[in-house]
């Protein structure tokens, strides 16, 4: 089977490891280069063509994003391109699996599934000048039911998943049952995470009796869950959060088994998938 991946930015790492698969996999691998990121937009003014769009909708099979720097302030005309992506191409799934391979203090083998196209993440901001003449600066965070059992969903095929995986191959991993856990901060935010959260409970009891495993679930207030990861991270399988609480979980998983660089990432939608570093691309260290 021959499948034709993009490559967005300079991915080499990802591109060896797709080339050197077992041939007798029956895979074969065409690789195209792509323009993206903030180096092409400080160029041409354009961070994501519409011609790289066009060519991953129509052309190929799956995707390879690189690490490509960000500016930290507000840049005018531009948007980062992996969330334009995420929105264009429907990945509403970013999934980072974080599993220690050496024998660790705290080992960890868990799988992190982050809301991948609204929460905060939707980058409808203003700022304003107060009575006092002070700045103040608002962001709009945005839940909906339906990207809720979206995520919920592919948090439970994903939980079973890897259930089917550990009978095939028991001893591989630190679970004997799949559990899914509900993030949140709907102490607080009772409308917004309120409705992430009840969407994905009843989306549980509607589905359960046709789940292929014994699926069990349990939720977490997120700075609860920071401190559970950090102190007892091998009690964690699949872990479902709103897109900022999963950003920020998922990089902080990294240090359980190293760093950044050791972590992989996908986003993940009905029809295509695009692969990518959890990392950046660290600027200060080029040419060092």
């Amino acid at each position: 089977m021959a499948l034709k991946f993009h490559v967005l930015t300079n991915i080499q790492a990802g591109r060896k490891i797709l080339e050197n698969l077992p041939k007798e996999d029956g895979l074969d691998f065409e690789f195209v280069n792509l323009d993206a990121g903030f180096e092409l937009f400080k160029s041409t003014g354009v961070a994501l063509p519409d011609k790289t769009v066009e060519i991953l909708k129509n052309e190929c099979d799956g995707g390879l994003f690189g690490a490509v720097s960000s500016p930290s302030k507000k840049v005018e005309g531009y948007s980062s391109p992996i969330v334009a992506l995420r929105k264009k191409l429907g990945l509403y799934a970013n999934v980072r699996p974080v599993k220690s391979v050496a024998k660790l203090d705290k080992p960890c083998d868990l799988v992190i599934v982050r809301e991948n196209t609204e929460d905060l993440y939707i980058k409808e901001e203003r700022i304003f000048d107060a009575a006092d003449g002070t700045k103040v600066a608002e962001a709009i965070k945005r839940i909906s039911q339906t990207a809720s059992e979206r995520i919920g969903a592919i948090a439970f095929k994903l939980a079973i998943q890897r259930q089917k995986a550990r009978e095939l191959n028991p001893g591989s991993s630190l679970h004997k049952s799949p559990l899914v856990t509900i993030t949140h901060k709907s102490n607080v935010l009772s409308v917004s995470d309120g409705l992430f959260r009840q969407t994905i409970k009843d989306l549980y009891e509607a589905k359960r009796d046709s789940f292929e495993a014994d699926l069990h679930i349990n939720e977490q207030i997120v700075d609860s869950m920071v401190y559970k990861l950090f102190r007892d991270p091998e009690i964690f399988d699949v872990v479902v959060a709103p897109n900022l609480y999963g950003d920020i979980l998922s990089d902080g998983a990294a240090a359980l088994v190293g760093s950044l660089g050791v972590v992989p990432s996908a986003n993940v939608g009905d029809d295509f998938v695009i692969g990518e570093p959890c990392h950046g691309s660290a600027p200060d260290i080029e040419g060092k």
